[in-house]
């Protein structure tokens, strides 16, 4: 080939790779653009590790997450699950509507038990569901007997209890030792419930010096359904309340429904 021609050849190649190379520069950062871009919408909806924060909603009263303390009321009010049944486990008032609980937090219920009793425990559901105008009759009870102040500190007003979500049950064991009260936490089904209830969908509700973030003292037999993919997690990283977890206010102050 004339050497004319291989010079020409040679040239337009190298023409062609660079403008090649050109066009692929200058597509890189559109491209890394994106990708960050879709890295930032996903950190918005998960934590560090993934996990989605966002799967369930926090204020429906009906989501297995949502939460209810002092600061944040039940909407609407007088809310009442339509799926309440009895559990399949020992209840300390059977046929009583107390003893019922939403239907998947009742079957998670009945596995608890079950592992309990596999390692040699005996339970007994001492309150489950509470509705709106049953808390009512309590609170106003402990004010009439107490005075507010002290019934703020014993008992949630109505409208503000997790009872009355259906996914809350107090536990005690059969022989009723230390039952309702911080003991509880140091009798051998105490201390499995502690460490075993986050297996099943529970979380200890009203960890010890908790107070000022969940708004109640100590109560080592209250446990909360939330399901088995938040309390892993919570487990996972040693996070012992919901608030804490999802970085939404509590605290021992009412916040007064609008």
């Amino acid at each position: 080939m004339p050497k004319k021609y291989l010079v020409t050849i040679v040239v337009l190649g190298l023409a062609a790779g660079g403008l090649f190379w050109w066009r692929s520069s200058s597509a890189t950062p559109s491209t890394n653009a994106a990708k960050t871009t879709a890295a930032s919408n996903t950190t918005k909806t998960t934590s560090s590790d993934g996990f989605d924060k966002t799967k369930y909603s926090t204020t429906d009263p009906a989501s297995i997450w949502v939460i209810v303390n002092k600061q944040h009321p039940l909407s609407p009010i007088d809310y009442a699950p339509d799926d309440l049944r009895d559990p399949n486990v020992t209840l300390r008032v059977p046929g009583a509507t107390e003893m019922q609980m939403r239907d998947t937090a009742a079957t998670a219920l009945e596995k608890m038990f079950a592992g309990a009793s596999a390692a040699g425990y005996t339970l007994q559901v001492s309150t489950a569901y509470r509705g709106y105008g049953y808390q009512k009759q309590l609170y106003d009870g402990y004010v009439s007997s107490a005075g507010q102040a002290a019934a703020d500190q014993e008992s949630a007003r109505p409208g503000y209890s997790e009872h009355q979500t259906g996914l809350a049950v107090d536990i005690r064991n059969v022989d009723n030792t230390c039952s309702l009260e911080a003991c509880f936490g140091t009798t051998p089904e105490g201390e499995w419930l502690a460490a075993n209830a986050y297996k099943y969908g529970f979380l200890l509700r009203y960890p010890q010096d908790k107070e000022k973030v969940t708004g109640y003292e100590y109560e080592p037999w209250h446990f909360r359904y939330i399901g088995t993919d938040l309390s892993n997690e919570l487990h996972k990283n040693h996070v012992q309340t919901l608030e804490e977890f999802f970085n939404i206010s509590g605290g021992t102050t009412y916040k007064a429904v609008p």
